[in-house]
């Protein structure tokens, strides 16, 4: 047990620049005092202690704004970072040294007894905002994007990106785990892919309507009436770096 803790606190000053003294850290970091709380709460619910570990957690929940149920099962050095919203219900499994952020929800979808929340394993990466619902199997090193909802398992060594989460593979590509931020954006490449497909397909239209030698008249004509769907370079970019949503 004096590892685990050990761990936990150590932890923080690995992953998070702003920490600067232990009792900075023991004070003010919301994220450690709902482990501690929750350690403490988890042990008296193994035992079989009735009612006591749930007042903990409330208790735990009512001055961090982290909730935890006893039942969850953590390994060492999980590190909650700021943690408001943050919601891991009972059959939750959470993997040694995972980085959880503010907002994530490690929650069922339904009433079905048993396991019925996600299992973490080691290292993983969970952004701001992000859900993993039902009893889904996370692989080591996976990083989840802020945001993003993962309704299937993730396989070793993977990120997770958009809604419903969309699994994107970086074999041999060591990422800081702080680095939550970096993530790649496969909707914008799909839609690139798409604008791509359609400027070749126009080229191919053009080149057949010079190879069957029509009038300039017809041409001129047809551009009047029909102009063809052109999408410009500067509405793309805005797209994708985001200043025209």
């Amino acid at each position: 047990m004096f590892s685990t803790l050990t761990a936990d606190f150590r932890i923080i000053f690995e992953r998070d620049p702003a920490a600067r003294n232990w009792l900075e850290v023991i004070s003010c970091y919301p994220g450690l005092q709902a482990i501690l709380f929750h350690r403490l709460a988890h042990w008296l619910y193994c035992i079989g202690l009735p009612l006591i570990p749930r007042i903990i957690s409330n208790f735990s929940r009512f001055i961090t704004g982290i909730e935890i149920h006893p039942g969850a099962q953590m390994g060492k050095g999980v590190f909650i970072d700021h943690g408001m919203g943050v919601v891991i219900g009972e059959t939750a499994i959470i993997g040694n040294y995972a980085l959880i952020y503010q907002g994530v929800t490690l929650g069922g979808t339904g009433k079905e007894s048993g396991k019925r929340h996600p299992t973490l394993g080691e290292n993983v990466v969970v952004g701001a905002g992000a859900k993993v619902l039902g009893n889904l199997q996370i692989g080591n090193n996976v990083r989840i994007g802020a945001g993003s909802v993962v309704l299937r398992d993730v396989p070793s060594n993977c990120t997770v990106v958009g809604v419903p989460g969309r699994i994107v593979y970086r074999s041999g590509v060591r990422v800081n785990p702080l680095e939550h931020g970096s993530l790649p954006d496969s909707e914008a490449n799909v839609i690139r892919a798409l604008v791509d497909r359609i400027e070749s397909l126009e080229q191919e239209v053009q080149n057949l309507q010079q190879q069957q030698n029509w009038t300039a008249s017809v041409v001129s004509a047809s551009d009047e009436k029909s102009p063809q769907c052109q999408i410009k370079d500067r509405d793309l970019e805005e797209f994708l770096y985001g200043s025209g949503i």
